[in-house]
Formats: structure tokens, sequence, C-alpha cells
């Protein structure tokens, strides 16, 4: 069920002192065909332990190359062995491409695209942005890019060459903490900078579709800013990095609420087989799969990516945290299954459902 797939590392470039873009060559190319904003998640083994990790490709449809950008994280194990460890020639393993952050291409329109990017969170985006511009030739791209200074905006050069091939189409402004001329593009991105940068530089009316990629209050308050100016939810997509403060409490909440409760008998379908265990009700059911060596996929155990949907077509779950399915989907009966965790005394998991 979790294919990991060999990667051939062919070239590392440094995009800034802490950050790598990697250029990866599947064996299988056809396997990493890809859409504009999705991620790989990787394996790696680091002193026996296990860890998995989502990066965002950052190429374009056209690029002709997969390449995914990884910023060094203090503590991170994988992304300092990326930034630190990692050479030209190593193999890397990685689950094909995955996520829903991005929007159906129409060539003959004319659409009008926001993105509003954080730090590393301008991979997915510039994906998306590079795509739009070479794909949908009558389409215009604002970016608002948010750094703490310019010595960490990842991209930078890239981002000017964009912006001179595509001039009048691209649109890039740098929201820095410090050091701009400028005191509207200084400072953190909030609900009230937005409304100021939306009352003299960005039309928000004149919008299509947003893209936002960041650290989570900063995402939430650009997404209440856009809805306040007019745009409707779905004109409005996210893909969040990590799992949030409020997750890690309701998890901990769940745990104390289900102690002393009766276990749940779960029914398990994974690659056409079935398998049946009890787990207990503080449990979530992605867990309680590896628990029973099931080789459930998962990633981001964050309710982030989408790589652990489930159906759940017996009993009842509640899901604490939902950053990755569309509503259509929930009201399918699909779930995260690193988030769901059981309500009735009997549960039927399908992992294959898709």
């Amino acid at each position: 069920m979790s294919q990991f797939l060999p990667l051939l590392v062919t070239d590392i470039h440094r995009t800034i002192r802490d950050a790598v873009v990697l250029t990866l060559q599947p064996e299988d190319p056809q396997a990493f065909a890809f859409k504009q904003g999705q991620y790989l998640t990787f394996k790696q083994d680091f002193d026996g332990t296990e860890l998995r990790r989502n990066y965002s490709i950052c190429a374009g449809l056209d690029d002709g190359v997969l390449q995914v950008g990884i910023k060094r994280v203090d503590g991170g194990a994988f992304s300092t062995f990326a930034n630190e460890v990692l050479k030209v020639g190593d193999t890397l393993h990685a689950m094909p491409p995955q996520g829903t952050f991005s929007a159906g291409l129409e060539p003959d329109r004319a659409r009008n695209y926001l993105g509003f990017a954080g730090g590393s969170g301008i991979t997915p985006v510039l994906s998306i942005l590079k795509t739009v511009l070479k794909r949908e030739p009558k389409s215009t791209f604002t970016l608002v890019y948010a750094n703490r200074a310019v010595n960490t905006i990842m991209f930078r050069e890239e981002l000017e060459d964009l912006k001179n091939r595509y001039m009048g189409r691209l649109s890039v402004i740098h929201m820095l903490e410090s050091g701009q001329d400028i005191d509207l593009f200084t400072g953190r991105v909030d609900q009230n900078k937005c409304a100021e940068l939306f009352k003299t530089w960005i039309d928000v009316s004149d919008m299509d579709m947003a893209f936002i990629c960041g650290p989570e209050p900063m995402m939430l308050a650009i997404a209440d800013a856009l809805k306040t100016h007019g745009l409707e939810p779905e004109q409005i997509k996210f893909e969040l990095f990590s799992e949030s403060q409020q997750g890690r409490l309701a998890k901990q909440e769940m745990a104390k609420r289900s102690e002393g409760q009766a276990q749940t008998q779960v029914t398990v379908k994974i690659d056409g087989a079935q398998h049946s265990f009890t787990m207990a009700k503080g449990q979530s059911v992605l867990d309680a799969a590896l628990e029973n060596n099931l080789d459930a996929p998962f990633a981001c155990k964050a309710g982030v990516c989408s790589t652990c949907m489930c159906k759940v077509t017996e009993g009842e779950v509640e899901m604490l945290s939902n950053h990755a399915l569309e509503d259509y989907e929930v009201e399918r009966g699909y779930r995260l299954s690193c988030q769901s965790y059981p309500l009735s005394d009997t549960l039927f998991i399908d992992y294959d459902h898709h």
C-alpha cells in the first residue's frame, strides 16, 4: 500500500544558505507524473527509526524535471540530512506524488490568480505559478511572499527571471519583517496588513482563485481577509505544513475522555485483504493499524496531507482535524485515519476504496 520508489539525486542546488533544491530522477518516470502543487512523501531511516516527511514539488509541469525544495529546520532530522549530508548520486525513496493543492487548467481562459506564501511555503506555490503562466497564456498571477529578511527568500532569482519572462502577467510583492522602504511591505502578514494591501495594491474582487501556503496562523488570517473582501471558500486553497497546537490538545483530550470505555472491534481492508483486531477508543485508527503490523499509508500524521485517507463503511469515528479532505469527500464517508478516533463499538475501514 505505502509504495516507496527509488529516486536518484542528480543535482543539489542551494537556493539560500539553509535550503536546497533537489533534482530527482525516478526509475519509473510515469509513477512520478505530477500535478502542479503536489508533494512527495520521503522515507528515511535515522539510527533505526523510520521518518516520513512531505516536501512539495517546486518544478512546473513544463520544466521537464522533478524537483523539491527543502529548507533546514532546527532539530529537523530529514531537512538537516538533505541540506548537510545528501550528495549527488545518492538514492532517496518516496511515494508517488499526492495532494490536491491545485486547480484545473483552462488554456483558453483569462483568469487572475493570487498566491500567498510564507517562507518555504513558496515551494508548491512556485510550481502552480510556473504552470499557470505557461499553460494559461491569458492568465495573471500576483504573489505575496512573506519572509524574515532578504537573505531568507527562497527562489528569489528565479522569481525575478519569471517576472521578466512574463512581463505584465506576474507581479511579486515581497513582505519582509524589516528592512523595506515602504511600510506597507514591512511586518507580518495578518488581517490588517491584508486589508491595507487589498485597498491599494490588490483588487480581490478581480481574483478567480487564491492559493495560501505557510504557517497556520498566517494562512487563517489571510483566508479570513479574503472572505471578508468577497472571495468564496471554494476559491481559496490551503496547503498546511504541520500539526496545530489545537490538534495536539484535542488528541490529549480524546485519550482522557475515552479512558475506561469499551474497546472497538475493527476490520481494516487493505490491498484486498481484511484484517480484524480490537483497539482502544482513545487511539487513532492509523496508530491501531500500524500497531497491528498493517502497511497502512501515512505521511504527516497531522491531518495535513491526505496520504492516510480511508473510507468508513461501518461504524462511526470522530475526525479531530482535517486540512486535506474536501467537504464532498467527508460527506461520502472518507476520513483521515490519523485523525479518526472510534465512537462506535465496531468499525469497518477501507483503505482500498478510492
